[in-house]
């Protein structure tokens, strides 16, 4: 991994002394009693016990001040990695992520919080593992106080004592190395399978004996028991692949193009739909949907009824307004909800998503659909909206970009899908000859609105009405898994579905920070082009984040940095040429 000059890294600061353990011990001892600003004096490297190398990365204003910041290096030779499991990023990923959620267990609800992630592997701050097999855990811990003094002999057990032992919960002896090879066998696989999709003319994978429902509503774990269904494959769509470590893999293979997913309630349309939308990020073995994927420029749009618009080019949906206003060029700080999914699908557009996601539950109703009758009722110059139906099938053939959709109140979809998959009691069945058939027996009368989507429009946001500082410093801070507050606006995520936790909000926020101080936005580029140069730049990595600030942290996709900006009150983008 290629490190960014500025990213903290306890390893790398040869200029500092390292102090050996006993110095750490006899410090601490020394610090009884006195003010608790007197923790800085733990600045610099210590050698712990065990071989690891700590650093204080951010220290603590007082013992209610949020944590202090740690980071604590282990040498290639004390972390005693698999040299086969260093080879690759997908394999240091998988490794790092194991290592996380190992130390995450074993601090337990001790003093030391470490971010084991959850069933997603991501890229996060709390693990990094090195091409050398350096491992660098990074993690919180409130040092102890009695009132504002230092508690001495609790810190020496803290840092001294505890910290040790989870370390070596970490290195080679501890670890089981067929579980590490496990682990990064699982990712590799699912990388290998998402990159064969476009090749295989294919937006998503659906392997045979997936579990797809989750625990509950608050558990991302897999559901268990008699009641639960193993997916299968409708025969039509089966396709098989050979994957590095799991050999021939049987799975439905989701077609480009049009793809309707029908059924009655509670029988897994929705459930197959998030499956789908969590398959751009890998699962740990064990998830059930280990090999479930979609293509890494899938996006989940929906209404959003409330949001900030700021110029968008929404004419393709919403046009001749009683207003008379230019919806070319669309703003507005209360969207409805049709107009919110309008905005929110051109945008995922505009920054390049390929594959749509779209559910009927969280679908603005006037914006899905418009039948026959109410046509009739009311002239197409009286109606604003025109309905995703009649542009979907544009959106694929003039912009090669492919939808997968649940609909089970209209059976107007069926006339522009390419591909109908019913599902029943949670097992798929493709009935597109039957549905093909039904459009030409039973018409429903009617009228296509429209027949072209338009070409995408690119905006260009002002860099200044990204500035997240207040009263001269930056405020961007993460508020659980759906607000991001920065600056002086909160930022609503809850519509960005494909955000894993609540660290990729705060990596989300890093990012924004980074479009900003890496010149990615210099009020010429497009929002797009900006995303294309800090992918391309620095790469949106842990090493790039990490720059902007140490703290827990998931690395995001474009996109949901995309969403993010386009939520915020403050954006501004710049005029259109003449």
């Amino acid at each position: 991994m290629v490190r960014h000059p500025g990213a903290p890294d306890p390893a790398r600061r040869r200029s500092q002394p390292v102090r050996v353990r006993q110095d750490l011990d006899d410090v601490l001892r020394g610090l009884d009693g006195a003010p608790y600003g007197q923790y800085k004096r733990l600045t610099g490297l210590w050698q712990l016990d065990g071989g690891g190398l700590l650093r204080l990365v951010r220290g603590q204003a007082d013992p209610f001040a949020p944590p202090a910041r740690l980071a604590v290096r282990l040498a290639p030779e004390t972390a005693a990695l698999p040299a086969e499991l260093l080879t690759t990023a997908d394999r240091r990923r998988a490794v790092a992520a194991h290592l996380a959620a190992t130390a995450a267990r074993a601090a337990g609800d001790g003093p030391l919080r470490v971010d084991g992630g959850g069933q997603e592997v991501l890229d996060r701050s709390s693990c990094v593992v090195d091409p050398d097999g350096a491992v660098t855990l990074r993690m919180g811990a409130p040092l102890p106080g009695r009132g504002r003094r230092i508690d001495g002999p609790a810190a020496r057990r803290l840092l001294c004592d505890q910290l040790p032992a989870l370390l070596a919960r970490l290195t080679g002896p501890a670890l089981d190395p067929d579980e590490l090879r496990r682990h990064a066998a699982c990712v590799e696989d699912s990388v290998a399978l998402r990159a064969m999709l476009e090749e295989l003319g294919l937006v998503a994978f659906v392997a045979d004996g997936a579990v797809l429902p989750r625990r509950s509503g608050v558990s991302d774990r897999p559901a268990s028991g008699p009641e639960v269904v193993p997916f299968a494959s409708p025969p039509e769509l089966r396709t098989t692949v050979r994957l590095p470590h799991a050999g021939e893999v049987s799975g439905m293979g989701v077609p480009e193009g049009v793809t309707l997913v029908v059924g009655g309630g509670f029988h897994g349309k929705s459930t197959l739909l998030r499956a789908l939308e969590s398959g751009i990020w890998d699962h740990v073995p064990g998830d059930g949907r280990e090999l479930v994927v979609a293509r890494a420029d899938t996006v989940k749009v929906r209404a959003e009824d409330g949001r900030r618009v700021a110029r968008v080019d929404v004419h393709a949906f919403v046009d001749n307004l009683p207003t008379g206003a230019d919806t070319t060029d669309f703003s507005t700080d209360n969207a409805s909800g049709s107009t919110s999914q309008a905005a929110s699908l051109c945008e995922a557009v505009e920054t390049g998503a390929r594959v749509l996601l779209i559910d009927e539950d969280t679908a603005a109703t006037n914006l899905m659909i418009r039948d026959a009758r109410m046509q009739a009722l009311v002239a197409a110059d009286r109606e604003p909206l025109t309905p995703f139906v009649d542009l979907v099938g544009s959106l694929h053939r003039d912009h090669g970009v492919s939808t997968v959709l649940v609909m089970g109140g209209s059976g107007d979809y069926m006339e522009v899908a390419d591909r109908v998959l019913l599902m029943d009691a949670y097992r798929p069945a493709d009935v597109t000859t039957r549905a093909r058939r039904l459009v030409a027996d039973v018409p429903t009368g009617r009228t296509t609105e429209a027949d072209r989507f338009p070409a995408v429009t690119h905006r260009v946001p002002v860099p200044d009405s990204l500035d997240p500082a207040v009263r001269g410093r930056p405020k961007v801070r993460a508020r659980g898994a759906d607000t991001l507050s920065y600056g002086e606006d909160d930022i609503d995520l809850r519509a960005v579905a494909q955000l894993a936790d609540s660290r990729q909000v705060a990596g989300v926020g890093l990012a924004l920070q980074e479009l900003l101080r890496g010149g990615h936005l210099d009020g010429h580029r497009t929002l797009a082009e900006a995303l294309d140069r800090l992918e391309e730049h620095d790469g949106l990595t842990t090493a790039t984040l990490l720059a902007v600030r140490d703290e827990d942290f998931a690395v995001p996709r474009r996109h949901e940095v995309a969403a993010a900006l386009n939520r915020l009150r403050s954006l501004r983008i710049a005029a259109p040429p003449a």
